[in-house]
């Protein structure tokens, strides 16, 4: 079926519904950013196949509602159906909500699938519907009545990720997570995000691309664990190896109806924002509602997970060198396809016995496709690399000792005074995140501010946050935190030792190319004085930043003194790794300047 072809479909079983409008989101019965093949279904629709993103259809109009990260993507992605592009500036209300509202009359049905809906979304819809004298319905599914051959459930097998990684055995992380549920006055906690289910059990999977998770619920109970998964994704071996530590695995969907029989008596920790409305509306007992226990605890990295994660960015940093090496010698000789070198980097990533994954799929933007911010080359439709212009790659990897996420613009030839200039302030935002000292009770809003600053001089920005957190061999946009200048609820969550953000500035000329420079920070502890704590951010990616682009007219002598710096630490904890014709390939490109 064509684009246009499932868009009628649905249109008819909106009048077979007697359904004014229906609400197709990104996410799945978790609420994941990323999912597996089975639920992309507003991807399925419209066609477009960014990470974020949301349809609405009536009868006599198909929008989608992105993002600027996505513009020029979904713009090419949606050109040819009847799906008109409405873009999101503002990521902190939901505008198709406002679209709604505003283009809908009193006594209209609007419709939509409670179960890729968190509850704390609904509530928030309905009130605003409400106000217009709108109704929303959340018990249909149509996508499931027209998607022929839709992909099934994942089923791979899942696996235990060892103490010498996760630092604390899933008995500590049980009891952690269990006083904090008593304290709230619980006897039950229920887990819906991925996750957080992940990390708590020291499991991984690989039901998402990139992402080493596995759809499941978890019911953290005073005595024992209640894993909500299909069997067949437990090998007997480790079912066994859960029993010794009172996990109980049941069936994946019968979650529902263990919620809906429970004893009146319990009461039930839940998180509205993880959880999906069809499941948070059949518990049948009394429920406390609060953050996620799990997804806090695990923001914050313990000793042995910080190791191991800075093992895992020297890992990174070694590819990387390999990697940039081949391209440079490669170029030589002939054009590399966007397509070539993001393969050619995953395969250098891959030589690690640690490596599992990719964390996402990279960003190879040459010249122009640099200032699609999340851009993804496609193999027969896609730039080819030549000796000259500037190169956006922003990757990761997925390694056992920990998850990676790493943007470099790099030039070859030589760049414009306006290109180095422009460079130059992202560099210089990037140097002030790092080297920011803050009080406790920081948030991620203020911290933005600091990133913007130089480019703001100028009248320009950027439309992406400056900072997500990044799991520890799990997600690599982690919460609860962020620094961005939406007023997002991410943004407001205080910044803590132990959290770990990326910090990525950027700036993208449309047509022309785009600039961003990303490393991931690690916020450690700095002093304490009569004011309160003070911390500060440590910089755990390895790899030197490309200095023929910095314009040093416009650089100050800290900043100047935070390159050399960073540039000499890369070089003395990637170049044991190296053979001779590396290292002096790396020592040219870590020299002071």
């Amino acid at each position: 079926m064509t684009i246009d072809e499932k868009i009628h479909k649905l249109r008819n079983e909106l009048t077979k519904n007697g359904i004014d409008a229906y609400i197709i989101p990104s996410s799945d019965a978790h609420l994941s950013e990323y999912v597996a093949d089975h639920f992309k279904a507003r991807e399925w629709i419209s066609g477009f196949t960014g990470s974020a993103g949301t349809v609405v259809i009536s009868k006599d109009h198909a929008g989608l509602w992105t993002d600027s990260r996505y513009f020029l993507q979904a713009a090419e992605e949606l050109k040819g159906s009847e799906f008109v592009l409405h873009k999101v500036i503002d990521r902190s209300y939901p505008n198709y909500v406002k679209y709604i509202v505003d283009n809908f009359p009193e006594g209209s049905i609007i419709a939509c699938d409670g179960k890729v809906f968190s509850y704390g979304q609904i509530i928030n819809i309905k009130k605003a519907f409400e106000e217009k004298g709108i109704e929303l319905r959340t018990d249909i599914d149509l996508i499931a009545k027209l998607w022929e051959n839709r992909p099934p459930l994942p089923e791979k097998k899942i696996f235990e990720l060892g103490i010498k990684y996760t630092g604390k055995s899933r008995k500590e992380k049980f009891a952690e997570a269990r006083d904090i549920m008593h304290k709230s006055g619980a006897s039950q906690y229920l887990i819906s995000a991925l996750d957080s289910i992940a990390w708590i059990l020291n499991l991984r999977g690989s039901d998402i691309d990139y992402n080493p998770v596995f759809l499941s619920f978890g019911i953290l109970r005073n005595d024992d664990f209640l894993l909500f998964i299909e069997k067949n994704k437990v090998s007997k071996e480790l079912k066994n190896i859960l029993k010794r530590d009172n996990v109980i695995i049941e069936t994946y969907d019968k979650i529902y109806s263990y919620l809906s029989s429970l004893d009146k008596n319990i009461k039930i920790y839940v998180n509205p924002d993880t959880c999906n409305y069809n499941l948070f509306t059949a518990i049948s007992t009394e429920i406390i509602e609060g953050d996620d226990i799990a997804g806090n605890l695990k923001t914050i990295k313990n000793p042995d997970e910080i190791t191991n994660l800075k093992k895992a960015h020297i890992i990174d940093g070694v590819a990387l060198t390999k990697f940039y090496i081949w391209l440079e010698n490669t170029l030589k000789s002939k054009t590399v396809s966007e397509y070539e070198a993001a393969e050619k980097l995953a395969y250098f990533r891959s030589q690690n016995k640690e490596y599992i994954s990719e964390s996402f799929g990279a960003i190879v933007g040459y010249k122009s496709n640099g200032a699609i911010i999340h851009y993804s080359p496609e193999k027969n439709n896609c730039a080819q690399i030549k000796p000259e212009g500037m190169l956006l790659i922003d990757s990761g990897g997925q390694y056992l000792c920990g998850t990676t996420d790493i943007t470099r613009t790099t030039y070859f030839g030589t760049p414009t005074k306006e290109e180095k200039r422009n460079f130059t302030l992202v560099l210089k935002g990037h140097i002030a995140v790092a080297l920011l000292k803050f009080p406790d009770g920081t948030n991620g809003y203020q911290i933005d501010t600091f990133a913007r600053q130089y480019l703001w001089k100028y009248g320009l920005n950027y439309y992406h946050g400056t900072g997500h957190g990044v799991g520890f061999f799990l997600n690599v946009h982690e919460g609860p935190q962020g620094i961005s200048s939406a007023l997002a609820k991410r943004s407001k969550v205080p910044i803590k030792p132990g959290m770990l953000n990326s910090n990525e500035p950027g700036y993208y000329k449309d047509g022309h190319y785009g600039i961003r420079i990303e490393n991931l920070i690690l916020t450690v502890q700095d002093t304490e004085t009569e004011y309160g704590k003070f911390y500060k951010q440590e910089t755990v990616t390895m790899f030197p930043i490309d200095l023929k682009l910095i314009d040093l007219s416009i650089l100050n002598k800290n900043e100047i003194n935070w390159i050399n710096d960073y540039q000499n630490e890369v070089f003395n904890k990637l170049s044991p790794h190296l053979n001779d014709d590396e290292k002096s390939w790396l020592k040219e490109k870590c020299k002071n300047i």
